[in-house]
């Protein structure tokens, strides 16, 4: 692992456990978190799926020390952030990764998210009371991911360091 992939990693984990103290939407015992998935979005196209799986790991621990995450953070952040990276792979185009984000957060974490709320939080909601609020958090945050990653695509430093990156591991 290079120490430019690992400088990125580090600076996505620093943004996305600051900002989790500004923006984040009431989901019952979860706390939506947007920004969380503009970095899955934005780590999955510049670090590929599993150091993106990393990045969302590391802000959901965080978020959790810090009292302001919960338990439903490792399993809608790491999912939406691995099916990011693949999906890009997979279409090679930002919005891919912004659609992964969607059906791996917003539909498959969602769904991972039952059990962990009932055996670990005590919980007994159904299903689709975690599908609603996952689905609209990560639309958010994707297509925020998507606009900051066309935006650094049109800046010429930024946009050819993109470019550079993409398909190959940082």
């Amino acid at each position: 692992m290079s120490v430019q992939k690992l400088t990125l990693m580090a600076m996505l984990v620093a943004i996305g456990t600051l900002s989790s103290h500004v923006f984040w939407i009431p989901a019952g015992v979860a706390k939506a978190f947007p920004v969380q998935h503009a970095i899955n979005v934005i780590a999955g196209v510049t670090l590929g799926s599993f150091p993106a799986m990393v990045v969302a790991f590391s802000i959901g621990l965080l978020r959790n020390l810090f009292g302001v995450g919960s338990l439903l953070a490792f399993p809608g952040g790491m999912i939406g952030a691995l099916a990011a990276g693949y999906f890009y792979m997979k279409g090679r185009r930002y919005f891919f990764a912004a659609i992964g984000e969607w059906i791996g957060t917003g539909i498959i974490g969602a769904l991972v998210a039952v059990p962990v709320a009932t055996y670990l939080l005590g919980s007994k909601t159904g299903a689709f009371f975690f599908v609603a609020p996952f689905l609209l958090s990560s639309v958010i945050g994707g297509l925020l991911g998507w606009i900051i990653l066309r935006v650094l695509h049109k800046n010429t430093p930024s946009g050819n360091w993109v470019k550079e990156k993409q398909g190959k591991p940082v």
